[in-house]
Formats: structure tokens, C-alpha cells, sequence
């Protein structure tokens, strides 16, 4: 059998095809798209099929189809489209159509090539915030759901007022319109439901570096303090070994300060926080929010909750609040393969417990003891101030064990 065809098109119909691809799809005998797509063609001989959800059926049924098929895709199918799925299942030819994102960037009247790229289309906005921020031009496809209003309300939320946007909606057709918005105009406007949104930075944006200061968090009143301390944050997340698409756990988020610098890494991953008490817990939203990273953050003790979060790849562990044992049994057992769990001990005990608690479960540890002491004037002098120390345990599975 021929490698089935699939052919971009643009909004515009018809008009945007090149006459030999009006001749593949009129010799075709199945033409596959949306019904968008296919309400393009109303005189088409063969039989249609619309694609409306899962394409595991689509692709059983391509693999054993013997007639001539065509199939249709919004714009560039190799951009957020359905050409990459389907060319890893079947034997396919692609011809590219002009993607929405290009004609945006034409009708601004910039280059793209220095963009980032994101997507928001028939998927969460979950964690956008970490990873926008900072960028100086980004492209977003959205949907109905995630619309350049909603987009432009979970920015404001995280305070990116440096962004201007741009939005084209119908690009290509007769009901195109691109306009400039700041993100307060835009949040406050309706818009087509065919439309991508271009963000160009036109004002400062906060920068933080790891090992953010300890002062620059909200904190628990009037004792603070309560908070992994930078210099024991930079070491600990160091050991966790993360990646820019980790799935991280923080169990004992507390004021977030760790779950905010994993963000910054893993900004294509997740975070998961969990944290039992609730001033904490207000006081952490306070700073994902200052520090622009979008986690997800649980109210409860763990290991309550736990079997919610994704498998991760990295866990750290500030805190157990006595139920160490059960919080282990569930850490060891779903750490992906590769994955590290780093625990914070400050007593001997704790650092007994949990090393003993790793071996039974078949894991490898290193402990770091990090003894700090940080410089404080004295008159027209110096001296140091210790802080606690910290048993700093790094734990991952040997080598033939899968879990607990």
C-alpha cells in the first residue's frame, strides 16, 4: 500500500492548496480531518471520516485500510498537530500548509525564529507561569477553554504586567483581525475561538538566581525561620538532580522556598508540594505567586494525598511530622527509575530512622552533614552565627531493585 497523504490547510479553504493536492484528494477514496477541514469539500465523492477524539481507533483503522486515503490537518500538522503521532504509527507523507504562528509573525512584522513555543490547546495551563517567565517572545496556541482572556488573567496573577500581547484570530480568512493588547485590555476582551496569541516582552521582569535569599519569602509571625535555610536549599537541590521536565514532590513545603527553586529548573516538569499546616500553606501561595511558579499545592499531612501526585522523578522530604515509615514506603515504591529522594535530618535520630528506612527498602544513600555559619558585624568587626546543622541524605535505588 502507498504511504497515505496528509495535506495542511489553511483557514481560508480551498484557496490554499496547490492544484496537485487538489488532485490527490479527488482521487482519494477516504478523506480523514476536522470537520472544519472537511467542511471544505461538500462535493466529495468518497467517504468521510471526522476525527473527534483518541486516534489509537484512527490508527487501527489506517493499518488495515486498502483504499486511497487522504488526510487533512490544520496548517503545519508537524506543529502541535497530529503529523508527529500518526508518522511514528503509519506510512505517511506530510505537506505542510502555512502554520497559524507563522502568519501572526508575519502580521506583526517580526521574526520568529528567536520565539518560544508553547501550547495551551486542549491541555492544562498548569505551570505556564515558570515556563514564560523570563522569555522575550512567546507564541501560544490556545482553544476555547484556555482563551487569550483566561491567558491574559493566570498571567496577571503571577504579576507579568512586562508582556504586550498580540493577537491574530481567523488568521487567513475573510474574518481576520490581529490587534495589540496590554494583558489588563486583553483580559477583559472576547475573542474568536480560532486565534493564537503572540507575548512580547516590553518591560522588566524580576530575576532570581538559585539560592534565593531567605528574606525575599514570605514567612511564618512573628517566628520565622521556618524555612530551608539557602545555603541547605542549593545543596538539597543540587543532590535531587533534576531536569527541565522532572516531576517533583516537596513533602513539608512549608513557605515553598524549595518547591519554588525545583520550578525554576523543571520548568517543563511539575510540582507537587504538600504541607499540614494551613499559615504555611497561605504563606507558600504568597510566594509561588511572588516568584511566578504555578505548582500544585495539597493541605494535608502525608502521606495522606500522596497517591494524587504523578509518579515523580525527584522527592525531597523537609519534614514527616512522625509518620516517616509510611511516607518512605510510598516515596521508594513510585520513584521513577533514575529518580533521587533527598531528606533534610536535624536530629540523629531522624537521621537514624530514615537511614535505616532506606537500606530495608533496597536504597543507596549519601549523607552530606552541612554545618553553616553565616558573617554578622560585631561593632567595626566580624563574627560567625552557626546555623542548625543538617544531615543531608541523598537516596536512590540500587541497581536491580524496583521498589519497596
Amino acid at each position: 500500500m502507498a504511504a497515505i497523504k496528509m495535506i495542511g490547510i489553511g483557514d481560508e479553504g480551498t484557496v490554499s492548496l496547490l492544484p496537485m493536492y487538489e488532485k490527490w484528494i479527488d482521487a482519494s477514496e477516504v478523506l480523514i480531518g476536522g470537520k472544519r477541514q472537511l467542511s471544505f469539500f461538500p462535493e466529495y465523492s468518497g467517504e468521510k471520516i471526522v476525527i473527534e477524539s483518541g486516534l489509537s481507533s484512527l490508527v487501527e483503522r489506517l493499518q488495515s485500510e486498502t483504499r486511497n486515503v487522504v488526510i487533512l490537518a490544520s496548517g503545519d500538522p508537524l506543529f502541535y498537530g497530529l503529523g508527529s503521532y500518526l508518522s511514528s504509527k503509519i506510512d505517511l507523507d506530510i505537506y505542510p500548509y502555512l502554520s497559524s504562528v507563522q502568519l501572526a509573525f508575519a502580521r506583526m512584522k517580526e521574526r520568529w525564529q528567536d520565539a518560544f513555543f508553547t501550547s495551551v490547546h486542549g491541555r492544562s495551563m498548569k505551570g505556564l507561569a515558570q515556563r514564560i517567565d523570563g522569555k522575550e517572545k512567546i507564541a501560544i496556541l490556545t482553544d476555547t477553554e484556555n482563551s487569550p482572556n483566561k491567558i491574559a488573567q493566570y498571567l496577571l496573577s503571577f504579576g507579568m504586567t512586562e508582556f504586550q500581547a498580540f493577537v491574530g484570530e481567523n488568521l487567513g480568512n475573510e474574518q481576520e483581525r490581529c490587534r495589540w493588547f496590554s494583558l489588563k485590555e486583553m483580559s477583559d476582551t472576547q475573542f474568536s475561538p480560532l486565534n493564537v496569541v503572540i507575548l512580547k516582552k516590553t518591560g522588566e521582569n524580576p530575576r532570581w538566581s538559585i539560592g534565593i535569599d531567605d528574606e525575599e519569602f514570605f514567612q511564618r509571625k512573628p517566628d520565622k525561620g521556618l524555612i530551608t535555610k539557602k545555603e541547605i536549599r542549593t545543596l538539597s537541590i543540587s543532590a535531587l538532580r533534576l531536569k527541565e521536565d522532572s516531576i517533583v514532590w516537596d513533602i513539608g513545603t512549608c513557605t515553598g522556598s524549595v518547591a519554588i527553586e525545583a520550578a525554576k529548573i523543571a520548568r517543563e516538569g511539575q510540582v507537587f508540594a504538600i504541607e499540614k499546616n494551613e499559615g504555611d500553606l497561605e504563606n507558600c501561595k504568597q510566594n509561588l505567586a511572588k516568584f511566578r511558579v504555578d505548582a500544585t499545592i495539597l493541605h494535608g499531612k502525608a502521606p495522606d494525598g500522596l497517591d494524587t501526585f504523578p509518579d515523580p522523578d525527584a522527592v525531597f522530604i523537609g519534614g514527616t511530622a512522625g509518620g516517616m515509615g509510611d511516607i518512605l514506603d510510598i516515596c521508594c515504591n513510585r520513584l521513577k527509575d533514575g529518580g533521587r529522594i533527598v531528606l533534610n535530618a536535624v536530629t540523629i535520630e531522624n537521621l537514624s530512622e530514615a537511614m535505616t528506612g532506606f537500606k530495608e527498602r533496597g536504597y543507596q544513600t549519601i549523607i552530606t552533614l552541612a554545618q553553616i555559619s553565616r558573617s554578622k558585624p560585631i561593632l567595626n568587626l566580624t563574627r560567625f552565627d552557626a546555623l542548625n546543622p543538617i544531615y543531608i541524605i541523598e537516596a536512590w535505588r540500587q541497581e536491580g531493585e524496583s521498589g519497596c
